[in-house]
């Protein structure tokens, strides 16, 4: 057979991979193999007919993408929660990374509220936090103990505790999206108002250093954790209220499918600050200042990578890959 003859016979079935192999067209495992085994076939009958041909390094081309969709597919089957948090969360955040700069804005914004209404109302802090917790925590810091608050109760008591409250605190961040948003910037502006008076308050009494140390051991990743949960929630109030060319409904369940993903990927992180905080703060100021700043800015930059850094990363990996595939096509065959 001519090779002309051989191109334009199977030309629109190696288009059709082409296709499958940039994600245009979904095909399950066991389609992806009968899809190999037919390609590898060609790619046999043309190495012993036209081995120095450009048909011939595309088809091998063409196998070898196909056998990496192939793995690719089955191990994200066998390993769905590692594929998850290594590739769809980060490529959801990457698509809608403009909320997290908002969230992030009005996070900056209410904190900063809270720490000038402290400033200018000195009973602002005991509306906030309640005359208890500011004369038990005053004691504490003439005690030289600005930490004593993490004391209290056993570590698993606390951290179990903690844990609950602050996955209720992201799912209400969350949840009220539903009304358009403002119920997810109401409940931020609770909680960022409540750190802004909080830090002001151990400024005020000239603690903020000793308070610092201990509490951003587990704040970094509460805090940041409840930024991206507040990400999630205007995701969700943008989808009511911007629905584009889907009905308003459909918007609705795309954008609380995409958003519910991005609130589970603080899931764990959350709990991690839950332990850090029943098990590691109470001894914030008797550790060496080493082991506490590594801890801080370590969680930071965990968190800071997997949700500012990583995500770019994984989408120009991504773009990259589907730019390929044009520079391989038939169209430079002949």
């Amino acid at each position: 057979m001519r090779e002309v003859a051989f191109i334009k016979q199977n030309k629109e079935k190696w288009l059709g991979i082409e296709q499958v192999i940039a994600g245009k067209v979904k095909k399950n495992p066991d389609d992806l193999s009968s899809l190999y085994i037919n390609l590898v076939n060609d790619l046999s009958f043309a190495q012993t007919y036209y081995p120095k041909s450009k048909t011939t390094i595309y088809l091998n081309y063409l196998s070898s993408l196909i056998f990496q969709r192939i793995y690719k597919t089955k191990k994200a089957e066998q390993n769905r929660l590692f594929e998850f948090f290594k590739t769809e969360v980060p490529l959801l955040v990457y698509q809608y990374r403009r909320y997290l700069f908002y969230a992030f804005g009005f996070f900056i914004l209410f904190t900063l509220i809270g720490f000038i209404s402290a400033y200018y109302d000195k009973e602002f802090v005991r509306i906030i936090l309640g005359d208890e917790y500011v004369n038990k925590t005053i004691e504490n810091i003439e005690k030289g103990n600005a930490v004593g608050v993490y004391q209290q109760g056993s570590d698993w008591g606390t951290s179990i505790s903690i844990i609950f409250n602050n996955l209720k605190v992201g799912a209400i961040l969350f949840i009220y999206g539903v009304f358009g948003g403002v119920g997810t910037l109401y409940a931020l502006l609770q909680n960022s108002i409540m750190l802004g008076a909080f830090q002001y308050f151990f400024h005020e009494h000239g603690a903020l250093k000793e308070s610092a140390s201990g509490i951003w051991l587990h704040g970094v990743f509460e805090i940041f954790s409840m930024v991206v949960e507040a990400m999630a929630g205007l995701i969700l109030g943008a989808s009511i209220l911007f629905p584009k060319t889907y009905s308003r409904f459909n918007s609705f369940k795309l954008g609380f499918k995409d958003a519910f993903k991005i609130f589970l990927s603080t899931v764990p992180f959350t709990i991690v600050a839950g332990i850090i905080e029943g098990y590691v703060t109470r001894y914030a100021l008797v550790m060496p200042g080493i082991i506490n700043v590594f801890l801080i800015f370590g969680t930071l930059f965990l968190i800071g990578y997997y949700y500012f850094i990583y995500p770019y990363l994984v989408a120009k990996k991504i773009q990259l890959h589907d730019a390929i595939l044009p520079e391989t096509g038939l169209r430079n065959l002949h």
